[in-house]
């Protein structure tokens, strides 16, 4: 399958499943979390969610006083997070991200997941010009070595050592900490990472 026909597929999954991912996701406490990324953020910092999904996370931001931009490649939960959070969310692919110095912290929260293992070292390269010298990126995958087509979506899943080859390449992204979690209703693992950049 190619590179196009794999995020077609994964970008139609959501379109047509967008309202049941919605329920689904919105409502998961994840404060622990924001908190966390935000605690490294200055007063009234420009973030971008980064695959905003349902939108929980960037109402979050906004209602802590943060100015946040929203995009996700979905068109359908493009609309729906719009209408939860009351600003316009973009329908832009990741790939698209052409930003340079703008955010002071960058938010992808099972989003980065999606791509491909060439794929996400391009876009974290688009995520290191976009962010401003010192500025926070969170990045969150299952935790595995799996890579493929998975319940009609493509996922990308890494463990630690994976994640130490790929960070190899971009010398900019510090790593803060990686740490595991795990989504008790469905006995996911989860790889969570905070980075910082750590010159421009």
């Amino acid at each position: 399958m190619s590179e196009k026909s794999k995020k077609n597929q994964t970008i139609q999954y959501y379109d047509q499943n967008a309202a049941d991912f919605v329920e689904n996701t919105r409502n998961v406490d994840f404060h622990v979390m924001q908190d966390e990324f935000i605690e490294g953020l200055p007063a009234g910092a420009k973030i971008l969610d980064l695959g905003c999904g349902s939108g929980r996370d960037t109402k979050y931001f906004l209602e802590h006083g943060y100015r946040v931009d929203a995009i996700d490649g979905s068109a359908e939960l493009c609309a729906l997070a719009s209408e939860y959070t009351g600003i316009p969310v973009k329908c832009q692919l990741f790939q698209e991200l052409d930003a340079s110095e703008v955010y002071d912290g960058i938010w992808a929260c099972s989003s980065l997941l999606h791509l491909s293992y060439g794929e996400l070292d391009e876009v974290l390269y688009r995520i290191e010009k976009a962010l401003k010298p010192q500025g926070i990126l969170y990045m969150s995958f299952k935790y595995g070595v799996f890579e493929g087509e998975r319940n009609g979506r493509y996922f990308l899943d890494f463990t630690e050592e994976k994640l130490e080859q790929l960070l190899k390449k971009h010398t900019s992204l510090q790593q803060l900490r990686n740490f595991l979690t795990v989504r008790p209703d469905r006995e996911e693992r989860w790889l969570n990472l905070f980075l910082k950049k750590i010159n421009s």
